[in-house]
């Protein structure tokens, strides 16, 4: 009786422990303490056409240049006191030049002129002063030059044409006086040509646009939403090429010497320093361009991303089964620690390691001789041999997977978005094509994986107008 009651204990304790998951206790491989990997990333070129109508510079002008724009009221000097007032809008044109950049402003003026006739003798002041109400245009001519991010103008008055000819009262008789307001001229004519380049210089300075544009181009942008990607673009320099005036515009051709970055995870900083940006002047500006994206990837974002891969799937032989609940990897000894945190049949974390490479066919990051790590592995032996049989790992094999390139093909449909005549500000427009993205190679740190990938194609940034 005894013997039966023994058996029927130990049949009992036999038939608990295999309906009770195994606990498996494994040692967990210590990630490298070495130093990130310095990568270099090389420069890429982004086209920036500028555009700027004449008609834009005129309202601009405008603006800047408006009501009382010369006033000389000291009439002891030379017997002249003038006051020089914008009657209509001035009107900015192309002046037809052969052989240099030059542009036509005519302006309409209201002027008052004050004149004194008369001597001083003996102490005594006999003077006659007459005030003249007129009104004509004068006609400047601008030779125009690139320099630091403005237009600059070296302007001429041109000529002034009088809309009647200025007389006055003298003996009874209307005498004509042009022959003594002309003299005059000279007086104001050369102020008269620094209001106007000092305005145009104002009305053309596209630092301000140009900065403001790239602010916002330089802002990481979302490129796929599944894996969290985002294009981060790095200004290093700013090119640009003289400026030419063909009809009714300005054109020049810049270009931006920068770092282009693709970082999987949460919104990067944007890294932009508008305070470090110069601008060097070229003889051209590059059309193709081939931009080197390195794709970054932590190994925080790239567990996360796994995990993903392995939430509802099943692994097993038989009704042995474990279900894989969390994802860590990290680096050591140059290969990928890939920690699972298995619960099932059996509880526990299991321990592989492999080495990244990418599939081109797939266009996926994997982890290639992947293997349970040793202290893993004599577990699984003496407690759950099953999982490590071969077709076991070649299921979870196929879960340990990590796609870059994909989240960048689809991306490119995302860029393409934004290469299509988008406009993140008035009067900026960005245009373009992306012919192929080529993988290069896989970098790890001791927290990241880098894909260094070749875009070819080309981008246009062009500023059309000024605010």
């Amino acid at each position: 009786m005894l013997k039966y009651i023994v058996n029927l204990a130990f049949l009992c304790s036999l038939l608990l422990s295999c309906s009770t998951s195994q606990k498996i206790n494994t040692l967990r491989p210590e990630p490298d303490d070495a130093s990130p990997l310095i990568y270099e990333n090389s420069p890429s070129f982004i086209n920036l056409p500028i555009n700027i109508k004449l008609k834009d510079i005129e309202n601009k002008t405008n603006l800047l240049l408006n009501g009382l724009i010369y006033d000389d009221n000291n009439i002891q000097d030379d017997d002249i006191e003038i006051k020089i007032w914008k009657l209509a809008p001035i009107t900015i044109k192309n002046a037809n030049a052969t052989s240099k950049e030059k542009i036509e402003t005519v302006l309409p003026l209201k002027a008052i002129v004050k004149y004194r006739i008369g001597t001083k003798t003996m102490g005594v002041e006999l003077y006659d002063t007459r005030e003249f109400n007129l009104s004509g245009i004068v006609t400047l001519i601008s030779e125009v030059s690139l320099t630091n991010w403005q237009l600059k103008t070296k302007t001429e008055l041109k000529s002034l044409e009088w809309s009647d000819a200025p007389t006055m009262s003298l003996i009874g008789k209307n005498v004509p006086i042009t022959y003594l307001i002309n003299p005059a001229i000279k007086l104001f004519k050369s102020k008269i040509e620094k209001k106007i380049d000092d305005a145009i210089s104002k009305s053309m300075d596209f630092k301000p646009n140009v900065l403001e544009a790239l602010e916002v181009i330089c802002n990481p942008f979302r490129m796929n939403d599944n894996y969290e990607s985002w294009l981060r673009i790095i200004p290093i320099e700013i090119y640009s090429t003289t400026a030419k005036l063909k009809k009714d515009s300005f054109e020049l051709q810049m270009g931006m010497k920068c770092n282009m970055e693709t970082l999987i995870g949460a919104r990067p900083e944007s890294k932009i320093d508008i305070n470090k940006i110069t601008l060097k002047p070229v003889i051209k500006v590059q059309n193709q361009i081939k931009a080197n994206v390195v794709a970054v990837s932590s190994y925080y974002d790239a567990s996360r991303i796994i995990t993903k891969n392995f939430r509802g799937q099943e692994f097993g032989s038989g009704g042995k089964k474990i279900t894989v609940q969390n994802v860590s990897i990290w680096h050591k000894d140059g290969k990928m620690v890939i920690a699972l945190e298995v619960l099932g049949s059996v509880n526990g974390v299991l321990y592989l390691s492999g080495l990244p490479k990418y599939d081109d066919e797939k266009k996926e990051i994997y982890f290639d001789e992947l293997e349970y790590v040793l202290d893993t592995k004599n577990k699984l032996m003496r407690t759950a041999n099953w999982l490590a049989q071969a077709i076991i790992l070649s299921k979870i094999k196929q879960n340990c997977r990590y796609s870059i390139q994909t989240n960048l093909n689809d991306g490119k449909r995302t860029i393409m978005s934004f290469l299509d005549n988008y406009s993140p500000l008035p009067g900026i427009f960005v245009n373009g094509k992306i012919e192929e993205f080529k993988f290069k190679k896989i970098e790890l740190t001791n927290n990241a994986i880098i894909a260094l990938v070749t875009v070819n194609g080309e981008i246009n940034i062009s500023i059309n107008g000024l605010k």
